[in-house]
């Protein structure tokens, strides 16, 4: 079905190059759209008759061919339409866009066509959608994904499975969440293209933002938000709605969150907006310190605008976003920072909420040792005491923090790992560590902005690029996911 879908979505791109009379690109497009929609037709109708009951871990692997194998396709008319450049730098891009980590090859601009940056912004925001969809469908029933901390059933095993319950078939499962996101994530959309417009931002550029900000890519086609024309109004917007990536309760009630009308109470948007306001305040209190002891007046304007930009940058990055603010570099002057890269890929670790597009540990694993760690403090104290359970995590398991733990250590040892492989293929220590962050995260643009100076990734070799590459794929699936496909009980359901 993703590979179908994959071929419509290419006459897009392909409409629109033909309005700009780039007509190779417009054929690019065309032509791997109507090739692949005919090698799909021919293998649905082979496989019309040999469809068997779905079992728990067949969309899982679905998932992860998903991302493995589609972007092999979806590199075809970028192969074709740029014509200079190799086909493994189209599969990274491609790669790079479906997890919606948004790490580039081509950091000017303009080296792609317009048509070229809207089909890497399509394949972003699909990406994204596919991941709220997945989290309904596949990682809520399988206990994975973030939900396990919640879950009572063992991560990997489907808990329906060992109770009361009956649920709908898993393919019914996909197409009620289908029907149920879409309309939202489409909507939520459209209206953040139309503010940015009125802001000022012009079609493409406010279109492929907002398509980045509800996918968490931080995919721009003029290189920043800097040269977005839509000023601070645009920037306003843009915050607003990557909400969405702090929890899934501001958006959906199918993944087992609190309430809609509650989500103040949820604890995964108290914790986003906790780092959102008390890291800012880390970021330039020295400097703000400094101009009031001197009754510098003339400096409330400056604080006013360092203050807006690193709270922009720290809400996009912990949402691995990862747009900078047009004031974030007054920010780090107040800072005294001359590069706050670690402030960045700490934020970037910590990730979004769970069951939404952003990357990272995840708010709702952090927040389960938060609890973790305050009750053995208060073991540690009053060793009599007996602890209870706050009202508002009555939904974190006994295990959870246990669970997340693991989760946290498999991670440590994925950076680990990834940095081991690319320092051994010629990567220095710091370019390496950034980049294993960056891909292991989903914040791609922590590659240009968390080391001393920008990495160039196009003058990396094709086997850091298919590492790298690997590397997105395992952060989006997430590694306690890889370990369940490993799972014999999980593949004899």
């Amino acid at each position: 079905m993703l590979f179908g879908l994959s071929g419509i979505v290419m006459y897009v791109p392909a409409i629109y190059a033909g309005v700009l009379h780039d007509l190779h690109e417009a054929r690019s497009f065309f032509y791997s759209g109507t090739l692949v929609l005919f090698v799909f037709g021919l293998i649905a109708l082979a496989m019309s008759h040999t469809r068997e009951a779905p079992r728990s871990v067949d969309h899982l692997v679905a998932l992860f061919l998903a991302f493995t194998v589609l972007p092999a396709v979806l590199a075809l008319p970028f192969y074709e339409g740029l014509a200079t450049t190799t086909y493994v730098n189209a599969y990274f891009e491609m790669v790079s866009s479906l997890t919606t980590t948004g790490a580039t090859l081509y950091d000017n601009p303009d080296r792609l066509s317009p048509s070229l940056h809207l089909w890497r912004g399509i394949v972003a925001w699909f990406g994204g959608l596919l991941m709220w969809i997945a989290a309904v469908a596949i990682f809520s029933p399988l206990n994975l994904g973030g939900f396990e901390v919640t879950a009572q059933a063992d991560p990997g095993t489907d808990e329906t499975q060992h109770g009361p319950r009956i649920i709908a078939d898993p393919r019914k499962r996909l197409a009620r969440a289908a029907k149920a996101l879409i309309p939202i994530y489409a909507g939520l959309t459209l209206v953040l293209w139309v503010l940015l417009m009125i802001m000022g931002s012009q079609a493409l550029g406010g279109l492929m933002h907002a398509m980045a900000v509800l996918s968490t890519s931080g995919i721009s086609p003029v290189g920043g938000l800097e040269n977005a024309q839509a000023g601070i109004g645009g920037e306003v917007m843009l915050f607003a709605f990557m909400v969405f990536a702090l929890s899934r309760s501001t958006f959906s009630n199918e993944t087992g969150a609190v309430r809609r009308d509650a989500f103040w109470r949820d604890y995964e948007f108290r914790l986003g907006v906790l780092i959102v306001v008390l890291v800012p305040c880390f970021l330039f209190l020295r400097h703000f310190l400094g101009a009031y002891e001197f009754e510098d007046s003339q400096n409330i304007g400056a604080a006013l605008r360092a203050a807006w930009g690193a709270v922009f940058t720290v809400m996009s990055f912990l949402t691995t976003t990862g747009f900078e603010s047009t004031d974030w570099q007054a920010a780090q002057e107040w800072s005294g920072l001359s590069t706050p890269g670690i402030i960045l890929m700490g934020l970037a670790i910590v990730g979004g909420g769970v069951a939404t597009t952003a990357g990272g540990v995840k708010l709702l694993r952090v927040y389960a040792l938060y609890l973790q760690g305050y009750g053995e403090i208060q073991r540690l104290v009053h060793p009599s005491v007996v602890v209870g359970r706050r009202s508002d995590a009555r939904r974190i398991r006994r295990k959870g923090a246990q669970i997340a733990w693991v989760v946290f250590m498999l991670f440590a040892i994925s950076i680990a790992v990834v940095s081991a492989v690319l320092a051994f293929l010629g990567v220095g220590f710091e370019d390496a560590f950034v980049l294993t962050i960056a891909a292991l995260t989903t914040t791609g643009p922590l590659i240009s902005v968390a080391a001393e100076s920008p990495i160039e990734l196009a003058a990396q070799s094709d086997a850091v690029k298919l590492v790298l590459a690997a590397t997105m794929v395992v952060a989006r699936l997430e590694t306690l996911a890889i370990v369940a496909l490993m799972s014999p009980e999980l593949w004899q359901k």
